[in-house]
C-alpha cells in the first residue's frame, strides 16, 4: 500500500509534467505564428504606395517573404512532420533567393 501511494503521485506528476511541457511548447508555437504574422502585416500595412505597380509590389514582397521564413522557422522549431520540415527547408531557401533578388530590383530601379 505505501508503494501505491508514492506510486500514484509520481504517476500523476510524470503526466502533468508532460502535458505542461506539450502545452509550453504549442503556446511557444502560437505565440511565434501570431507575431511573424502580425510583424509581416505592420511592415506591409506601413508602406507608403508609391504609385509604381512594379516598385510597391517588389517593396510589399520583401516583408511577405521574410513573414514566410519565419513562420517556416517556427515550423522548424515546434513541427514534427518530417515532410512539413523539409518544406520549411525549402521555403527559407526559396525565399530568401527571392528577397536578395527584390532588393537588387529596388536598387536598380530607384
Amino acid at each position: 500500500m505505501t508503494n501505491l501511494r508514492l506510486a500514484i503521485p509520481l504517476a500523476v506528476s510524470l503526466v502533468l509534467g508532460a502535458e505542461t511541457t506539450v502545452l509550453a511548447q504549442d503556446m511557444g508555437y502560437e505565440k511565434e505564428m501570431m507575431s511573424a504574422h502580425k510583424k509581416m502585416m505592420d511592415d506591409m500595412m506601413a508602406m507608403k504606395s508609391t504609385g509604381d505597380p512594379d516598385k510597391d509590389f517588389a517593396m510589399m514582397m520583401v516583408p511577405h517573404h521574410q513573414g514566410a521564413i519565419d513562420m517556416a522557422k517556427a515550423e522548424l522549431r515546434y513541427g514534427k512532420d518530417p515532410q512539413l520540415k523539409k518544406m520549411a527547408h525549402d521555403i527559407i531557401d526559396a525565399q530568401m533567393k527571392e528577397i536578395e533578388e527584390f532588393k537588387k530590383w529596388e536598387e536598380a530601379n530607384r
